[in-house]
């Protein structure tokens, strides 16, 4: 016991008093801390920041984009997001505002303490309950001195699971164990410090302590556990519950590596697939897919008619090599590439547009075709693939679409602060970006909204890219895998598209068939198709390893690709549902409708109505698929989804249907005009000597790639035979089948 004589000063007494309170501290936060010791298989005595005070701080929420892990904090009060800077957060609590939130004379006085238990006014409510183990450790740690590290500290690895596989009945429950791996081979239980989260609350929930709730019906969704900034997954499947009669799959044809993946999966859910879809209706969905445009109606009829049992390959051939699909798979990669013309110049949005539709022509593999982007040189004028970087200035802006496009990883995040769902740092960003900082532009320059001049990209001897925060110079290094650098006179970009275009680089094959994939079947084995990331996984992962295995071995040949594709009987499932199947929406068991898209649906509506679209700015016979620009005016095809470059920022194109889609074919007065024009199809036949039935046909074929039912074809020719005024009969009967679903929607 401490003996104070009765003559000290004041001063001393206080001195005493916050002695015997630390002294009080010490033992009951060892106590408390030896409890904890238990309750997590053996922690340190000694309290580490970065291994015991920052768990608690993010699995309590305080460091979250909510609170104080904002930009700029709360309050006053700030700390890195998730607590991916130890240093900056350990300056935060111990040091700004002169050390104000610790009081090591006492430290249950803390004001960090006091605010998180809710003993003083909190915005955020009580985070940390008083007494508990939580508790117990933040004490411990003031009481002894608030250490930055302990000696001999380790470091955080890696986290896993102890299962990460769950299949679940409706309804029942299991639960996540995590442990953290660390650099001295020690092992922690840290579930209690991890956050979870369900990728479908619908088929799965988590609660808070890590257990897993199946929801009531079938279906998939991944669950991810976080501790501070390591990630790991668990899936969870809910299979159908009531079984599938023997021998489904037996007896369903494989017709390549596809149909056998997506039946393993089918199988293990106890998902019986729909049948596969008759000769229109294929024929419709594959000429649509692979050249965006409808058969005409000689090209129906030759095909429908075809008793040729390997007429589909045929078909596949002849649509591949037609010179509608350079314009099609062109126009969807310019939503991806193309820029705002009023930002770098019409005359070099031509060129890129030109440049683009050209590698599709030649069927470039698709490695070159990136290669020939990232590497781009020279003038604006006459080399269109340097648009891009007219487009893109700065190295984090062309680092950003690069990883995103290119490989599917985005990177966004780590340009401010630790990625939140990845292992992407900042660092990372950095290093990446640090490939363009010698990208050089001698020109004229951005001049918005006019940007007439020319530029010419090059490569500077100079340019370096540096970190936010220590202000390092940040070296050109990939995201993963190695990556030779090169002199200083070499551009770095150069050793970028190796490392991009490699074969070992899976990522750059995966996420271009994963988007092909989706364009084809309605939706992408990773959704969204340029967002692949541990915390999202595949949908089927055997599948997609293996299209970018054969994307890879076929070297990088997209028409190879697609041809794998759209001959799988799985690309042939029909879209109407079984009872196995109606809730499914991830495995492929039934084909996904899609909407047409806005230039296809155009250039439908111009074969449909044998009319031209009278596009504004183009030549008299232009079709939609050929339109380079935005400025090109279409109120179709802006009322259909087309993007706007000019937008900021740039506008998604909108695959959904809207009401205003609707109401723009019911009233359209140029639609209307189109009909009734007296070059239409309508007006064509009302004119000729055939017959009812063979102007049925005719039209079912023209919209419809089919024959009429014999109940649509008694209806029909009933109706022209009683009309008075046949061509106005056709214009109506035109009319009504283009309005109705099946001729907007992909089957």
């Amino acid at each position: 016991m401490l003996i104070v004589p009765h003559i000290a000063p004041i001063w001393l007494l206080c001195v005493a008093a916050a002695l015997m309170m630390v002294s009080l501290d010490v033992v009951s936060a060892k106590d408390g801390r030896a409890k904890d010791a238990d309750a997590t298989g053996g922690q340190p005595s000694t309290i580490s920041f970065e291994l015991d005070i920052q768990p608690i701080l993010t699995a309590s929420g305080c460091n979250s984009g909510a609170c104080h892990g904002k930009q700029r904090g709360q309050n006053g009060f700030q700390l890195s997001l998730l607590g991916f800077d130890a240093d900056f957060d350990f300056a935060a609590l111990t040091r700004d505002t002169r050390g104000r939130r610790l009081f090591p004379a006492s430290p249950r006085e803390s004001l960090l303490l006091q605010k998180a238990t809710g003993e003083l006014p909190h915005g955020g409510g009580r985070r940390v309950e008083l007494d508990s183990a939580d508790y117990q450790t933040l004490v411990s740690w003031i009481v002894q001195g608030s250490p930055r590290r302990v000696a001999d500290e380790p470091a955080l690895i890696r986290v896993s699971l102890d299962q990460d596989t769950f299949s679940l009945t409706p309804d029942a429950e299991n639960r996540l164990r995590v442990t953290a791996h660390y650099s001295d081979q020690s092992t922690r239980d840290v579930t209690r410090w991890t956050g979870f989260l369900s990728n479908d609350d619908a088929v799965a929930s988590v609660k808070k302590d890590g257990a897993i709730v199946a929801g009531p019906l079938p279906g998939e969704t991944a669950v991810m556990a976080r501790y501070m900034n390591q990630i790991c997954v668990a899936e969870v499947a809910i299979p159908q519950t009531v079984p599938l009669p023997d021998g489904v799959f037996e007896s369903l044809p494989q017709y390549n590596f596809i149909d056998e993946l997506v039946d393993a999966k089918l199988r293990s859910l106890s998902i019986e697939p729909s049948p596969a879809v008759s000769d229109n209706v294929f024929l419709r969905r594959v000429s649509i897919d692979l050249i965006g445009r409808l058969p005409t109606v000689d090209e129906a009829r030759e095909f429908l008619d075809s008793a040729d049992a390997n007429k589909r390959e045929v078909l596949v051939d002849k649509l591949l090599a037609r010179r509608e699909y350079a314009d099609h798979w062109a126009t969807i990669w310019a939503d991806l590439l193309r820029p705002n013309p009023y930002r770098v110049g019409i005359k070099a949005v031509l060129n890129y547009d030109n440049w683009i539709r050209q590698q599709f022509r030649d069927n470039v593999p698709y490695d070159q075709f990136v290669r020939q982007l990232i590497t781009a040189k020279g003038s604006t004028w006459h080399n269109g693939a340097t648009t891009m970087y007219r487009d893109r200035r700065s190295p984090d802006e062309i680092a950003t679409m690069t990883s995103q496009l290119f490989l599917g990883i985005r990177l966004e995040c780590a340009k401010c602060h630790h990625h939140p769902f990845e292992r992407w740092s900042q660092s990372d960003f950095y290093q990446f970006a640090a490939y363009f900082a010698k990208v050089g532009y001698k020109g004229t320059g951005l001049s918005p909204p006019i940007s007439g001049g020319e530029e010419t990209i090059f490569t500077s001897h100079k340019g370096s890219v540096q970190h936010p925060l220590s202000g390092e110079t940040m070296l050109p290094t990939p995201l993963y895998g190695e990556s030779p650098r090169g002199g200083d006179d070499v551009d770095p970009r150069l050793a970028l598209a190796d490392w991009m275009t490699s074969k070992e680089n899976d990522y750059f094959a995966k996420v271009q068939v994963n988007r092909v994939w989706a364009i084809l079947m309605g939706r992408g084995l990773v959704e969204p198709v340029d967002d692949l990331r541990t915390t999202n996984p595949p949908t089927n992962p055997a599948l997609l390893d293996a299209l970018a295995s054969e994307f890879q071995s076929t070297n990088y040949d997209l028409k190879q690709l697609l041809k794998t594709i759209v001959l799988s009987r799985v690309y042939s499932h029909s879209s109407l549902p079984t009872p196995s199947n109606v809730s499914d929406r991830l495995n492929y068991s039934r084909h996904y409708r899609k909407r047409l898209r806005a230039e296809v649906m155009l250039d439908a509506i111009t074969d449909a109505t044998e009319t031209t679209a009278e596009l504004s700015e183009m030549p008299p016979e232009t079709r939609a698929r050929q339109v380079w620009t935005t400025r090109v005016n279409s109120i179709f095809l802006d009322t259909f989804g087309r993007p706007n470059e000019n937008q900021d920022p740039p506008c998604e194109r909108i695959p959904e249907a809207t009401v205003s889609q609707s109401l723009h074919l019911m009233n359209s007065p140029q639609l209307e005009g189109r009909i009734r024009s007296d070059g239409s199809r309508a007006a064509r036949l009302a004119q000729s000597t055939l017959t009812p039935p063979q102007i049925t046909d005719e039209l079912y074929l023209a919209i419809y790639s089919r024959y009429p039912d014999d109940k649509e074809r008694k209806v029909v020719v009933g109706i022209i035979e009683a009309a008075e005024n046949r061509r106005g009969v056709l214009e109506d009967l035109t009319w009504a089948m283009i309005n109705s679903p099946e001729f907007s929607i992909l089957d």
